[in-house]
């Protein structure tokens, strides 16, 4: 992460919000949580507790990725969450665009994934070594140049997403780490489009959504 950090200034954009939990959509090119150095101290949670004093973290997006992202407003909820995410009960599907023609039009990428040390945060395929990484993909439409995808994670690896399109040939366009044609978009085209969770209080099913801004 660069000193080149210029979060957007949207207003935040809440989804939902109730005695347990607050929903909002994230924006592209917004950190979201702190990170090291006062020019990084900008992001999702610190805007979320200027209007939500209680606000607890219960998982993150990518600073580039946008969309759909839940904090806990009591500790029981943030646990009852946290503990969801853990044990793969929420369901999240994301929208993303991607380089060339993906073909199958839907599947399982199935590929360990570890940190690859001396060019962190980058992330990379390691069957010896890496953790188990799911993802189930399907593609909504296609072109010579580029397929829109829907892309529902199993698992919750960091970069994971991002790594398994590259992995086949197809990485997510204006990717700045993945992509090598990244300058030409201007934001990287993946978004947290819903996600589906059970509320702390009672346990309902529910079900929150953000269109996808590309």
């Amino acid at each position: 992460m660069s000193s080149d950090y210029a979060p957007p200034n949207d207003p935040l954009e809440i989804l939902h919000a109730d005695h347990e939990i607050l929903v909002v959509n994230k924006p592209d090119g917004l950190l979201s949580v702190p990170g090291k150095g006062e020019h990084l101290a900008d992001c999702l949670i610190a805007r979320v507790q200027e209007a939500f004093p209680q606000a607890l973290l219960v998982h993150r997006l990518d600073r580039d990725t946008s969309g759909v992202m839940v904090f806990g407003l009591t500790p029981h909820a943030q646990r009852h969450l946290g503990l969801q995410f853990e044990k793969r009960q929420t369901r999240k599907v994301y929208v993303a665009r991607v380089h060339g023609r993906l073909e199958p039009k839907s599947g399982t990428i199935d590929l360990p994934l570890i940190v690859d040390w001396p060019n962190r945060p980058r992330q990379m395929v390691d069957h010896d070594n890496g953790k188990q990484a799911v993802t189930d993909y399907k593609v909504v439409k296609t072109s010579d140049v580029e397929s829109r995808v829907r892309l529902m994670p199993k698992t919750g690896r960091s970069h994971q997403l991002r790594v398994h399109m590259l992995a086949l040939g197809h990485p997510i366009l204006g990717d700045p780490l993945y992509s090598e044609d990244h300058a030409d978009f201007p934001r990287m085209m993946l978004h947290s489009e819903e996600l589906r969770l059970r509320h702390p209080d009672g346990g309902l099913g529910m079900s929150f959504r953000a269109k996808a801004p590309f």
